[in-house]
């Protein structure tokens, strides 16, 4: 087979004219021949980590012991979570708490969200939503008798507004949307969903998985009900990282319909360490808590929320747009004589951090590029998906790698 001579600008030169190029040292493996194309399921370590987290072993932890607790620990789930809204999301502080899994936190808003809306019945979603985020639905609907309306996307895109503002009505409790396809990196018009949802009386929970640390959201700005996200993808925080939620404000201080999450622990308590016979929840955004604060997974999300705040995330994202670019375009022109197709949004102002490109031997190619330390994802139903991390992938490992899929589907044809 000829060889495919790409028309796409070198990817060293490109590199070279990179502003945030040299943020890339900063991350542990990056000088590494490795290509890792997942930074949208676990992002790579910075260098500063370990070190932060041995000083914190023997000076915090080993050195002040219990007293940690009452100097900085139980203030953190809050500390760290404004500057997460204040870097990342575009909200004021007070809205924005760390703490549990992606999938608790997803059961709490939920579950709050269509208590706040009595007499309505309906969750609406879409079929292509994350798994959990589709199964915390059903969970709650099978619990409070509610219905779900469910919105058919397409694998490669996502949900329209046309879509959306056809489903909801006065039945509508909540609408909940990812704001990045995890599929195909569908960048969805939260704006316009948000006033869509709202003019039908339903409050929005959106889905931030995908966002955080690699888009920039107004979450404010977009008058958003409630959200949720990881930190261990975009955010670098390490895997099993604490996940983080966002409620507006005027949810928190309305006293006509109060904002009541359903697992009530002792750190969501007006006085913890009250102990009181009955539970009473913290005024603000602490009341979302549970359970004691994972210190420990917070120490590499304020390392990364640092480092997202030197770089500007207006210009992480025109680097992430720059990647993704190439990557399509690269992609197309060395794979598109091998039946390779674009799965995600050409349109850059509709596309997430990530590209998938489908074929149907794409499962066979993920595992033989793990093989030789070339690291995609695999995505039902034929979907190779390229995380790319702004600030911890170059352009020449985005061309080594699109090399790497051609060569094994030319070997796979052989």
């Amino acid at each position: 087979m000829t060889p495919v001579t790409p028309a796409t600008p070198g990817p060293a030169t490109l590199d070279a004219a990179d502003p945030l190029a040299a943020y890339r040292d900063r991350f542990v493996g990056a000088e590494s021949p490795l290509v890792y194309f997942d930074g949208n399921s676990l992002g790579r370590p910075l260098r500063v980590t370990g070190p932060r987290l041995a000083r914190f072993v023997d000076q915090e932890w080993g050195g002040r012991l219990i007293r940690g607790w009452d100097e900085d620990w139980l203030a953190l789930p809050e500390r760290v979570g404004d500057d997460l809204g204040r870097v990342c999301l575009g909200a004021a502080p007070g809205q924005t708490v760390v703490g549990d899994s992606t999938t608790v936190l997803l059961y709490k808003l939920v579950r709050a969200a269509v208590a706040l809306r009595p007499g309505r019945t309906e969750i609406v979603l879409d079929r292509d939503n994350f798994p959990t985020d589709r199964y915390v639905a059903q969970g709650v609907a099978a619990e409070c008798g509610l219905t779900l309306r469910w919105i058919e996307t397409d694998p490669a895109g996502g949900v329209e507004a046309d879509q959306l503002a056809e489903v909801v009505g006065e039945r509508t409790a909540l609408v909940l949307l990812s704001h990045v396809a995890y599929r195909s990196a569908w960048l969805a018009d939260a704006p316009r969903l948000t006033r869509i949802a709202h003019d039908a009386g339903a409050l929005v929970l959106w889905d931030l998985c995908h966002s955080a640390g690699v888009v920039p959201v107004e979450l404010d700005a977009w008058d958003v009900d409630l959200a949720v996200g990881c930190s261990y993808k975009y955010l670098n925080a390490g895997p099993g990282a604490p996940a983080w939620a966002y409620v507006a404000r005027r949810l928190l201080e309305d006293t006509e319909r109060p904002f009541v999450q359903p697992v009530q622990g002792w750190i969501g308590a007006a006085d913890s360490f009250a102990m009181g016979p009955d539970y009473r929840p913290a005024p603000g955004i602490r009341r979302v808590l549970s359970g004691t604060p994972p210190v420990l997974g917070m120490l590499p999300l304020r390392d990364m929320l640092e480092v997202l705040a030197e770089a500007g995330i207006e210009a992480v994202r025109a680097k992430s747009v720059a990647l993704t670019s190439y990557a399509a375009e690269l992609g197309e022109e060395l794979l598109g004589d091998l039946g390779v197709r674009l799965a995600s949004p050409r349109e850059v102002e509709r596309r997430g951090g990530h590209v998938t490109l489908d074929h149907p031997q794409m499962r066979e190619v993920t595992a033989r590029l793990w093989q030789r330390d070339v690291l995609p994802d695999f995505r039902e139903p034929h979907g190779l998906r390229l995380g790319l991390s702004p600030l911890s992938t170059s352009f020449a490992e985005v061309a080594s790698g699109i090399e790497a899929v051609r060569h094994e589907l030319v070997d796979l044809r052989r």
